[in-house]
């Protein structure tokens, strides 16, 4: 155990150092597998690990999904999502952010990364929202809040990670996701409705849309809701797996780009491009990871913190509010894909073995969808916030100060959303249970 914790800190200086995650995993798991068994066999390790991850076909997905959201949002979908929200709620007080909130939450449906979601809606939504004279308080915390939806909401690239590592039905955790996510926008939309009746001027009234208008922002949107009809129905009712659903949802994204007219050489080129980064990135966190994970195991620290929690008869969901905690203050210095990475190693095994009055197959899926919503928290929490930034690095001309003085709200009413999901396990746990 002491080799773990020695490891973990050094992992901590290395980062605060600014190494890239991933090199500093990598770089410690090596050095600490090779300390605890020899260098021969530590490269063989790496090497191992390395061929594992690059040729995994279950790790297909990620790319797939990541295209087919870069084909969506080069399709210009996201401006009609928006534009089919606001047509129902633009009229009331707030109604702009609520709509914000809910095309981000379609959007997430079919893009999966909430730094895409953010970016994409900041463009979308800001300037409707400024010409209505929106607080950028209220705008930008909006976005910031409604983009940590695309971790959640499925397709997740962050719940296929965890699904492989933990070898769990990543079906099952797109279904567990999809109340949880409502949860969210719902949330959000009250915490918008609670400040803007105490503050009215922070988001005044929009134009009210007649019930022709608004069918016809539906209309505007089928591709959107066939789109997610297909993955999460095919899903769902069993018909293909979630790496084949990857397959065809990318194909028929691809359809889609090429009927609208929206895919050119250029654009082609651009998703392409664009995925092959983001993959590389991923795969390189993973990758990393997976090489500290043999470390840490070899190590014995799970085991040895399994041990501990036995020896101290600590009460299951105390052991889980200490893991929350954690997650929390790790938000404040990682981004949300290497914390998942460098915990869940740890954590899940400490899960499986506590009695929470349910099977350990079912205990996963729901701590699977914990662990996402409290990371999604750490998306828009200073110091680190990633949406935050993003949205920082989109609008130069909105403080720091002022986007995380918005997103305030959206955090409180994200606790309130854990601690309703920790103490209600039918709210994840429900549709994974009657999916075929």
């Amino acid at each position: 155990m002491t080799a773990s914790l020695i490891g973990f800190a050094v992992l901590m200086v290395l980062i605060l150092l600014r190494m890239p995650i991933a090199f500093a995993m990598g770089l410690i798991g090596f050095v600490g597998f090779a300390l605890q068994t020899s260098w021969s066999a530590s490269l063989s390790m790496v090497g191992q690990m390395a061929f594992d991850g690059g040729l995994s076909y279950t790790l297909s997905i990620i790319p797939l999904f990541i295209f087919m959201g870069n084909l969506i949002t080069r399709s210009g979908l996201s401006h009609k999502l928006y534009d089919a929200a606001y047509s129902f709620v633009g009229h009331w007080r707030g109604g702009l952010a609520i709509a914000t909130i809910g095309a981000c939450g379609g959007f997430s449906a079919v893009c999966g990364s909430s730094l895409a979601t953010a970016a994409t809606m900041s463009k979308v939504a800001m300037p409707p929202m400024r010409r209505f004279g929106y607080a950028d308080s209220l705008a930008t915390g909006a976005i910031a809040a409604g983009g940590t939806l695309g971790i959640l909401i499925p397709p997740s690239v962050i719940l296929v990670i965890f699904g492989i590592m933990t070898e769990t039905n990543i079906g099952a955790l797109f279904m567990a996701g999809v109340i949880p996510g409502l949860l969210g926008v719902i949330g959000y939309a009250i915490a918008i409705n609670v400040m803007t009746r105490i503050w009215p001027d922070l988001g005044p009234r929009g134009e009210r849309s007649t019930w022709a208008q608004r069918g016809k922002a539906v209309l505007g949107v089928w591709e959107v809701l066939l789109l997610f009809l297909i993955i999460i129905g095919g899903i769902y009712g069993g018909i293909f797996t979630p790496t084949e659903a990857a397959g065809i949802g990318a194909g028929v994204a691809f359809i889609i780009a090429i009927a609208k007219r929206s895919l050119t050489i250029k654009t082609l080129f651009e998703s392409l491009l664009d995925c092959v980064r983001t993959t590389a990135m991923i795969f390189a966190v993973l990758i990393g990871a997976l090489i500290f994970t043999n470390f840490i195991n070899l190590a014995g620290l799970p085991d040895e913190l399994g041990w501990l929690i036995e020896d101290l008869e600590l009460n299951a969901f105390v052991v889980l509010a200490a893991m929350l905690v954690i997650y929390i203050i790790l938000g404040c210095v990682l981004e949300s894909l290497s914390m998942i990475l460098l915990t869940v190693p740890v954590f899940y095994p400490i899960i499986m073995n506590l009695d929470f009055g349910m099977g350990p197959d079912v205990v996963l899926i729901w701590f699977a969808i914990i662990v996402v919503v409290v990371t999604e928290i750490s998306l828009i929490t200073p110091p680190v916030g990633l949406n935050v930034y993003v949205l920082r690095g989109v609008l130069s001309d909105v403080k720091l100060s002022t986007i995380f003085r918005g997103v305030t709200p959206f955090v409180i009413a994200d606790v309130v959303r854990l601690a309703v999901l920790v103490m209600i396990p039918a709210l994840s746990l429900w549709l994974p249970s009657v999916m075929k």
